[in-house]
């Protein structure tokens, strides 16, 4: 399967809260487009006020509780986690793609890689045991894992599954509840994963999910209830939620983006080279941190760019390369090219009207763009486009570009 299937039946995002799904009195509500069609999806419903408190109360509850079960016990459930998700990882891929605008086998890989942290969660019951040291005589040093209480983690669009797993297998594992805001562009996965962890028998407000955009998460962040905070996003966001956590004395873990460099020497294996630096800029449609999105090449390597250029060239958007997550995102990223365009820079490769199957047309796509020439005063190479786009700065030898 390449392209994801609409449903017959719009989805309802709803808020869970120990154990329950329910919707806030405001009755506030985001619509949904899947970035594949550009159609509606269904909507998701945002927690207000008094269910973020509400959230909060019973979590810290639910955690007092469950950090008095013996770790091996803690593990139980999440076993049966892991075993559904495998069970039902094919349907859930769909759905992450069909809301995150990725392929169904990015989709797919994405759940993969998350259950590794599960599996190293589970792993814990035989690691995490604890230590004691005699530093000097009569003097033992020992260290031990506190649960913190309740966390929160804060996750984006372009990992709807898989950065959610990076943080709650372990928090509750490690005997914390765990209040999961998932970006409100992709609510659907995370409300899948909140199924299987009610099935999986996790206690009633271990695992809780609350949607909403900045106001919820100002709200959370700044809940007394709340010490501990993860958030995975652009780097803006991360510096600010990082002030505002750690001035309330919280912990935070928070993780930005990145403008990935690429060095292409002359001697570099083509057969190597050519499609490991395409994939990286157009896989995901290049909205990943990881995306290497600025290519370097030391002298001259004409002949590598232009099978660069020749095989991105033969990436279809919907088999090959993945839809951009909404329409202002694409404006934005057609906009960048623009002004790369204007400042000076080259499009050798231009994906901003790309040919589309009939079926796809409404959505939101962008081929893979290339922009050569361009030099590290313009805008193309200082900021993190998050699209797939290749931003090619040449370079004399090779300090030059380790200089860059």
């Amino acid at each position: 399967m390449t392209t994801p299937t609409l449903p017959s039946q719009s989805y309802e995002g709803e808020n869970l809260i120990a154990g329950s799904w329910c919707t806030a009195e405001s009755e506030q509500t985001i619509d949904l487009l899947s970035p594949y069609y550009g159609s509606s999806l269904g909507r998701v419903h945002c927690a207000d006020t008094s269910l973020i408190n509400e959230c909060v109360t019973k979590a810290t509850a639910a955690a007092d509780t469950w950090a008095q079960v013996p770790l091996r016990e803690r593990t139980r459930p999440l076993f049966r986690f892991k075993n559904l998700l495998e069970e039902q990882i094919d349907r859930i891929a769909e759905l992450v793609a069909l809301e995150s605008g990725k392929l169904v086998s990015e989709a797919k890989a994405g759940i993969l890689k998350g259950l590794e942290i599960v599996e190293f969660a589970l792993s814990l019951e035989n690691l995490d045991v604890g230590g004691a040291m005699e530093v000097s005589r009569g003097v033992v040093c020992q260290f031990r894992r506190i649960p913190r209480g309740v966390c929160l983690g804060i996750t984006p669009f372009n990992f709807p599954a898989m950065v959610p797993m990076w943080l709650f297998p372990i928090a509750v594992t490690l005997g914390n509840a765990f209040i999961l805001k998932p970006s409100e562009k992709v609510p659907l996965s995370a409300c899948e994963l909140g199924k299987l962890m009610i099935e999986a028998g996790f206690p009633d407000g271990i695992f809780n999910i609350l949607h909403g955009g900045k106001d919820v998460v100002e709200a959370l962040l700044d809940h007394p209830g709340i010490q501990t905070v993860a958030f995975v996003g652009s780097t803006p966001v991360a510096k600010s939620i990082y002030s505002r956590v750690t001035a309330q004395g919280k912990r935070a873990l928070c993780l930005g983006g990145a403008k990935n460099h690429i060095l292409l020497a002359p001697d570099a294996d083509p057969d190597i080279a050519v499609p490991g630096i395409v994939d990286s800029f157009t896989g995901c449609a290049g909205q990943r941190c990881m995306a290497a999105s600025v290519l370097l090449p030391v002298g001259n390597c004409d002949e590598l760019i232009h099978r660069i250029i020749k095989e991105a060239q033969g990436r279809v958007p919907g088999t090959d390369i993945g839809a951009i997550i909404d329409k202002a995102s694409q404006t934005r990223i057609i906009a960048d090219i623009d002004t790369a365009e204007k400042e000076g820079a080259t499009i050798t490769l231009d994906g901003r009207k790309p040919h589309l199957d009939s079926s796809l047309e409404q959505g939101f796509w962008l081929a893979p763009s290339i922009i050569d020439n361009a030099h590290c005063n313009m805008q193309c190479w200082t900021k993190e486009l998050f699209g797939p786009v290749l931003t090619i700065v040449r370079t004399e030898d090779l300090d030059d570009a380790l200089s860059i």
